[in-house]
């Protein structure tokens, strides 16, 4: 039986570290605010809205909801992203995405100021993940990825990393932060040629294909570390979620892997709280 990589036990450690952060800033005067954009009603954008507002207020971080209609110009956009930049009581920034088809979603990302950007949206917070500049903050579920990791000691140094899936959200972030690492990192993506073979030869497989169930038993062998970023409804129609991996099969065989839910998705929220702790605290140095 493999061991359970808990959200949960990263989540208290996160937690209390960013309690800690927010006390020393308190202590200056200084509240962190997250600043949430929300155009539209997408009813998974109002589910993460509650979570986040949920986390906000139970770490002591202040939100403030800045809630557009699903027809807003880009015009009136990118001025309410201009006078959030200019909010210096605001430290950072979550936009929902992606936004209405109206919208140039690519100028109105990048009109946010880097230092506000806590889950990665502009190009220049991209390139930070890539140069390991502090340039804004990497996105928030290939670092919970890394926390997960980190909480249960987990050393990539030398050790080889499988990620499934090339998407700017998840999977080439996720291969530059465990390069960083010092793990020796292979993307695989829908060209990969015998993908099951190329990731049984992982130590670490983070797999983030956005499909259900799609990494069975000839993916993974005795050993291996598996993290699943996976959050899809269940192929069967049955309520709930599931991962990207097929659980029943890959559990019994690897070392350790992360349940859905429970996993990866549970950590991710903390980490943007974090983000926009350390954004106030960089302000505030």
């Amino acid at each position: 039986m493999a061991k359970q990589l808990l959200g949960k036990e990263v989540v208290a450690s996160l937690n209390e570290r960013i309690k800690a952060n927010v006390a020393a800033l308190q202590a200056k005067g200084v509240n962190p605010t997250l600043g949430i954009i929300r155009v539209g009603e997408n009813p998974s954008d109002i589910s993460y809205e509650k979570g986040a507002t949920k986390r906000c207020e139970t770490l002591g971080v202040a939100c403030e909801k800045i809630l557009l209609p699903a027809d807003v110009s880009q015009e009136e956009l990118l001025a309410v992203i201009d006078k959030v930049n200019k909010d210096d009581n605001i430290h950072g920034v979550l936009l929902f995405r992606p936004l209405p088809k109206h919208l140039d979603q690519a100028v109105i990302e990048n009109a946010l100021a880097a230092e506000k950007d806590v889950d990665c949206m502009t190009d220049l917070s991209m390139s930070g993940v890539f140069t390991g500049k502090p340039l804004g903050f990497p996105p928030c579920t290939p670092q919970a990825c890394m926390e997960i990791l980190d909480h249960y000691g987990i050393d990539c140094t030398g050790k080889k990393a499988v990620v499934i899936g090339r998407s700017l959200v998840v999977g080439k972030p996720a291969a530059m932060m465990l390069t960083k690492k010092n793990a020796t990192v292979t993307i695989c993506h829908t060209r990969t040629v015998d993908m099951p073979s190329v990731a049984r030869e992982a130590d670490i497989l983070i797999v983030a294909a956005g499909r259900a169930g799609v990494v069975g038993k000839e993916y993974v062998k005795e050993g291996q570390i598996v993290i699943d970023v996976g959050i899809n409804a269940k192929p069967d129609g049955t309520p709930g979620i599931c991962g990207d991996c097929a659980y029943d099969e890959v559990e019994p065989i690897v070392e350790a892997i992360t349940p859905v839910p429970g996993g990866v998705g549970s950590v991710t929220t903390s980490v943007l709280v974090g983000h926009v702790v350390e954004a106030a605290m960089r302000k505030n140095a």
